[in-house]
């Protein structure tokens, strides 16, 4: 058991106990020395949290090619930018997609010597450990991926198969090894799906050299092909602590929390996330034949997926930049239709705005949020303005999102409270506008500031004894 996986035992506590002991020090010498903290799966199994019991929100991104294309100088850019906005997480693939194993890196690297996973090439590495080091400077954790999906799928697929059981075992445990002490999430996986029993033999023998190489110290989880779920094939593999779902780029109103729903109702419970929503600049439904080529998801597309998804009871949210994933630029051919430079892309409003969905949720105890959709007396229940809420444990505070602005009713015993605090969160802008205080009694109406295809709004009630403070 990895430290934190309460669910299964305690096989290795010891080993996630002298991780706790650790101080880390980036080895790059131009680099002050960083101290983090492990992550683990928290109590009741729902959240992450910190190794001192402090919640985690995870807020990733998706720079899938992140090690591969990009030099030290404009590595060091992305990763401030995304510290600046709040990010917690990136995701970012060791052997990439898009050329990963024959086109180098900027300094004229590949990963492999002869395309041999038991032959890592150190000079890529180093470049790999900048970027990571880079990382833990900046307080982000890297959500790295082993390899993408491609390389150890074998069912309908031309290849290049790359792994065995034995070297998916080895490269596992170099990778463990190189950074059991870095601020690491293990994801396997990488947009594919596990479809026959030699393919979970390959990820389980790579699951199970990061944890041989690494004692245990890092999560784990799997991102699958969307829209899909690592529940499907995974939820019961002890080597799994949070399980991960691609609710994908197929079409607008597509309500991910579904996704969520569906893992949160399993057994044994375990946290679960969307890492791969609609990216904002992304043609909507790319994969499809036919498709409208100047029909793209916006920032509120996505925004409307992460409050969905965390409302239904994810633990954390991923955001995605179609340019930014494959870190496009002139002279970069576009892989799906990406026509903005990756640094444009950096400040587009849908990443600005993921910094004001963490600010809200760490305005309160979010660990303790349940999905309560019962607490939603009348108001759409489904289509593109379907209202979702979630609530505290203790009924302490409650959030309900109207993704168009659409008046719903709330019954208002669900917060415990004898003076009810009602506020509107406006998601566009990180603003908050007080209403009301009253007793919690009754069925109320509630009437958002404004309605339209892009007027999404956040209803807050909180018990004003509790003074939480203003988002």
């Amino acid at each position: 058991m990895k430290y934190g996986k309460a669910v299964f035992g305690v096989e290795r506590l010891m080993a996630g106990a002298l991780a706790l002991l650790t101080v880390f020090v980036l080895a790059d010498a131009n680099c002050a020395a960083v101290e983090f903290k492990n992550l683990r799966v928290c109590d009741n199994n729902r959240y992450l949290e910190y190794e001192d019991g402090s919640p985690f929100f995870y807020l990733g991104d998706t720079a899938w090619e992140l090690f591969h294309r990009l030099n030290r100088e404009e590595a060091e850019l992305y990763l401030s930018n995304r510290a600046e906005k709040g990010f917690t997480v990136i995701q970012a693939v060791v052997i990439a997609q898009l050329g990963g194993l024959d086109a180098p890196n900027p300094y004229g690297d590949c990963p492999l010597i002869d395309k041999d996973p038991t032959r890592p090439n150190e000079a890529y590495f180093k470049h790999v450990d900048f970027i990571v080091n880079k990382a833990q400077q900046l307080g982000l954790y890297i959500g790295m991926l082993p390899t993408w999906g491609n390389y150890w799928k074998s069912a309908n697929r031309k290849g290049p198969f790359l792994f065995n059981e034995s070297s998916a075992r080895q490269y596992g445990e170099f990778l463990g090894k190189r950074y059991k002490d870095k601020p690491v999430i293990w994801v396997l996986g990488g947009d594919e799906n596990i479809k026959c029993d030699d393919e979970r033999k390959i990820v389980d023998a790579i699951a199970a050299g990061l944890d041989q190489g690494d004692g245990g110290a890092h999560l784990m989880t799997f991102h699958p092909r969307g829209p899909g779920l690592s529940s499907d094939a995974l939820h019961n593999a002890d080597w799994l602590d949070f399980n991960m779902v691609q609710s994908s780029h197929g079409a607008r109103d597509h309500d991910n929390g579904l996704f969520i729903d569906h893992d949160y109702n399993l057994k044994p419970t375990k946290p679960t996330i969307d890492g791969e929503p609609r990216y904002e600049t992304i043609q909507v439904g790319f994969y499809f034949k036919g498709i409208n080529a100047n029909q793209r998801f916006t920032d509120y597309d996505a925004r409307q997926a992460a409050y969905w998804s965390l409302l239904a009871g994810a633990c954390g949210h991923t955001y995605g930049n179609n340019s930014i994933w494959q870190m496009w630029q002139p002279g970069r051919g576009p892989v799906i239709s990406a026509n903005i430079p990756w640094k444009e892309a950096l400040d587009h409003p849908g990443a600005f705005q993921m910094g004001h969905v963490k600010k809200l949720f760490e305005s309160k105890p979010f660990n303790q949020l349940v999905p309560d959709q019962s607490m939603i007396v009348d108001g759409p229940a489904n289509g593109g303005a379907k209202i979702r809420a979630a609530r505290a444990r203790d009924g302490s505070f409650a959030f309900i999102y109207s993704p168009r602005g659409e008046r719903f009713s709330i019954d208002k015993s669900r917060i415990k409270a004898k003076g009810v605090k009602q506020t509107w969160y406006d998601p566009r802008y990180g603003v908050s506008y007080y209403i009301h205080t009253s007793d919690n009694s009754g069925i109320q109406t509630y009437t958002p500031p404004t309605s339209g295809d892009v007027d999404d709004w956040i209803l807050i009630l909180e018990d004003e004894s509790q003074k939480y403070p203003q988002p």
